[in-house]
């Protein structure tokens, strides 16, 4: 009878401290074209569905800068390198999709422009790995969103201010208002514009397929794809839910550093807001490092009054960016997400101290195909 209180006492001790200090499974995933690729903290898997049906898995050790530079695992740093990241991780994953998907189309236009098989093939592959190219078109990515939702929204506020005759100007929080407002315009018309064309919104079949696989492992369910078609569509540590809190959080930034720092005062009208606009860029990763940190909270407490109130906005966005996914769809991201768990258990990549494994590629038949892992929510949880 002490036994048994003893017992209970512990596990009740156990749960309550599961409760306080609640994380969340450090596995996350991208939609790409016709797959899903999915990264644990030491695995990176793409899972592709071929023209011929069957499933295509590119599974790699992840070995990051955060692996080498144990400082990048700091708060607020830890969110600037994860964005890094995950943009080449992506770039790479879509390009792979892409080869796959289209493989014949790009063959063909390639031998017509006199390129040989070889020549294609090595082609191909030298866009399927993180290298200097990966990092040219983060740049140009990076650039691109600068310019449609850094400059665009300056410069159209600065058009409304000068036009209206209002007061207000760069030092006020109406400014950084009605520019961050500007922005999520921008933002909500181009993702509900792509939407309509029938490959994006495969892509956001997809998207919603990778937070049901992942919502299955974190429930501790079996990954299967019964399992799956249960759970919704929405995550709390997507990446449309970041975007939110990148808008957010500039807009708030934003009008307190402007009110206190003087940019561009006392110069002319273009100098002044050239300056303003290269201070909002030189601020991009801070915003990103807060950003991340509320998003490691939304993992942690998304059932808290105030983790529900600050996931609201980020479940509305991703009613846009993630569509119900069909059985087929589901099973290609059940496939990313057991690959990388039976990578982690196989080569016990946990106690890797360097890269163990190289890239390889297999196909398979069906889920059932992929090797089983015995690894739980418990051993991929972050504080």
């Amino acid at each position: 009878m002490v036994e048994m209180k003893i017992k209970m006492k512990k596990w009740l001790m156990r749960k309550i401290i599961m409760l306080v200090s609640k994380q969340y499974a450090s596995i996350g995933g991208q939609a790409v074209i016709e797959g899903v690729m999915m990264r644990s903290p030491n695995a990176f898997v793409v899972a592709v569905r071929k023209p011929d049906g069957s499933i295509r898995l590119r599974r790699d050790q992840w070995y990051g800068l955060s692996n080498k530079l144990s400082f990048m695992k700091k708060p607020f740093l830890r969110g600037v390198l994860t964005l890094v990241e995950t943009m080449a991780n992506g770039i790479v994953s879509l390009n792979y999709s892409a080869n796959l998907a289209m493989d014949e189309e790009n063959k063909k236009a390639a031998t017509e422009k006199g390129m040989t098989l070889e020549e294609y093939e090595q082609s191909k592959k030298s866009k399927e790995k993180v290298s200097w190219e990966t990092f040219l078109s983060i740049g140009v990515s990076f650039l691109f969103g600068i310019g449609l939702f850094v400059f665009v929204p300056h410069v159209l506020t600065a058009f409304i201010q000068n036009y209206s005759g209002a007061k207000w100007d760069l030092q006020s929080w109406q400014w950084h208002a009605i520019d961050g407002s500007i922005n999520a315009f921008i933002f909500l018309t181009y993702i509900f514009s792509i939407s309509f064309i029938p490959d994006i919104k495969k892509v956001f079949q997809y998207h919603g397929a990778e937070h049901k696989s992942i919502s299955t492992f974190e429930a501790g369910e079996e990954l299967t794809v019964e399992n799956a078609k249960k759970h919704p569509t929405f995550h709390p540590r997507c990446g449309t839910t970041f975007i939110f809190f990148l808008m957010f959080v500039s807009i708030i930034l934003f009008a307190i550093i402007f009110a206190i720092v003087p940019v561009g005062v006392n110069q002319p009208v273009v100098i002044k807001h050239l300056m303003a606009i290269l201070f909002k860029i030189s601020l991009t990763f801070p915003i990103a490092g807060i950003s991340y940190e509320l998003i490691k909270f939304l993992g942690k407490n998304p059932d808290s009054s105030f983790g529900r109130f600050l996931s609201f906005p980020g479940k509305m966005l991703q009613k846009l960016t993630t569509k119900e996914p069909d059985d087929s769809q589901l099973e290609v991201a059940l496939a990313s997400i057991k690959a990388v768990l039976f990578l982690e258990e196989k080569y016990n990549l946990k106690e890797a101290k360097e890269k163990k494994i190289t890239v390889d590629e297999i196909d398979l038949g069906h889920l059932s195909d992929v090797g089983n892992s015995n690894f739980k929510l418990k051993d991929f949880l972050e504080g």
